[in-house]
């Protein structure tokens, strides 16, 4: 059973190389589960939206704001339990709550009922991430962290596809309520396993064992400590809002390219279920685990590539986004959409990385929810919510239509974000360096 190790023991606490992989390859799992159940409504929209009636801002309200407003608000208290307490039983905790809301949002009868229910996602999901980054931290080196982090970050593309080939189809031949239900029960299960097969690891273990000096175990500093010396750091200023802007947009796409591809070129919920996973699947993981890989190999020559790299990733996918949501013909789009949603998945291994780089070992799990409060509350929040704000002013001139529009001008807020990501790599060196005295 995961236990916390102390004095000398936790000094001379080692893990093989296959217990790192399976830990490692357990949270990714959980983390499937946790984007399955979090992104799952966008598969669904279109059959919510009509038997509730709902307009299209509100559907984006239920996808973003309904989640990320508790999601982030639950996220600080219960890093920085995570920064105080087991780790691994807190992650267990989380999985099975966030699981069980989910089934419960098979056996809502009003829209309402669905909202809260979310809420309760929500809360349950924010114990999550958190956690994992600090786990996964102490467990790799900072020389491969962005490549295990990258790993981990394919819990979102492979979650979303999860939700969409197992929920449209699902959908179709037994309802909504149904494919909820499923996405729901499998993630009870991980949390037992969580709970009885990992073990705590000692903060900062894998600095150590790099030969890193780090401080001596110390009571975790406060909030306020904590976000002091987030801000002081200007490399990591930059990652923040680099972050946050870059999903305001990724969160569009997530919760409207199913709907964009049934409204403008005809797709029904199972096609259009089946595509947007298989670009998951495929575009979404190649992106999300190169740009790790990417990250901590130029990281070696010149640790500005960090964050370089993303910025770099997302420029050259600008033209191929733009295109995409202004052409007509059906079978360029399906060619096109791919690369957008490759790019905003590179950020993930790269950010979560450097924000778990740029802070201390006792620091970490709450450094980790202070970038998600910030990522989700305006990225999730704002992203589906304004796209779907956009379709519903542009639906009067364009019909079915519309909702295209607001996704076309939704890709120039990338552009901002990757001038973050460059600024942030010209003070990367002296952050990562003031970050070990912490």
């Amino acid at each position: 059973m995961a236990g916390t190790q102390t004095g000398t023991q936790e000094s001379a606490q080692t893990y093989s190389p296959a217990y790192r992989t399976y830990i490692l390859v357990l949270l990714t799992l959980v983390y499937v589960t946790n984007y399955a159940d979090r992104s799952i409504l966008s598969t669904l929209t279109q059959p919510i939206k009509l038997e509730f009636n709902l307009s299209d801002s509100m559907m984006g309200a239920m996808g973003g704001i309904a989640f990320a407003l508790f999601y982030t608000t639950a996220g600080i208290p219960v890093a920085m339990l995570a920064d105080r307490l087991n780790r691994t039983y807190i992650l267990a905790g989380a999985t099975a709550i966030w699981s069980a809301f989910t089934a419960l949002c098979g056996l809502v009868t009003n829209a309402w009922q669905l909202f809260f229910a979310r809420v309760g996602v929500g809360i349950g999901e924010a114990g999550g991430s958190p956690p994992a980054h600090s786990i996964i931290s102490d467990l790799f080196a900072s020389k491969s962290r962005a490549t295990a982090l990258a790993i981990y970050a394919l819990g979102v593309p492979i979650g979303f596809a999860v939700g969409s080939f197992v929920g449209a189809p699902v959908a179709e031949a037994y309802g909504w309520r149904t494919a909820f239900l499923v996405l729901g029960i499998p993630g009870l299960f991980l949390a037992l396993l969580v709970a009885f097969t990992v073990r705590e690891p000692r903060r900062g273990l894998s600095d150590i064992q790099a030969g890193v000096a780090v401080p001596a175990q110390t009571d975790a500093p406060s909030l306020k400590t904590v976000l002091t010396f987030m801000w002081s750091q200007r490399a990591l200023v930059h990652v923040i809002a680099g972050a946050t802007i870059v999903t305001i947009v990724g969160y569009a796409g997530v919760n409207w390219n199913a709907a964009f591809m049934m409204r403008s070129h005809g797709f029904t919920l199972s096609e259009a279920g089946f595509y947007i996973g298989l670009v998951a699947i495929i575009a979404s993981t190649a992106g999300t685990f190169l740009g790790g890989v990417l990250s901590d190999w130029l990281g070696r020559r010149d640790v500005r590539w960090n964050s370089w790299i993303v910025a770099l990733i997302f420029l050259l996918g600008l033209p191929a986004s733009f295109l995409a949501f202004t052409t007509d013909d059906t079978n360029l789009v399906m060619w096109l959409l791919p690369v957008p949603v490759f790019v905003a998945g590179a950020y993930l291994g790269p950010t979560f990385a450097m924000v778990q780089n740029l802070v201390g070992v006792r620091m970490r799990a709450l450094a980790s929810a202070i970038l998600l409060f910030i990522i989700n509350l305006i990225g999730m929040g704002l992203g589906p919510w304004l796209t779907g704000l956009l379709s519903d002013m542009f639906a009067a001139d364009h019909g079915k239509h519309a909702l295209r529009h607001a996704l076309f001008i939704m890709g120039f807020i990338n552009i901002w974000g990757i001038a973050h990501y460059y600024l942030a790599g010209r003070h990367l060196s002296a952050g990562y360096a003031r970050a070990l005295k912490s």
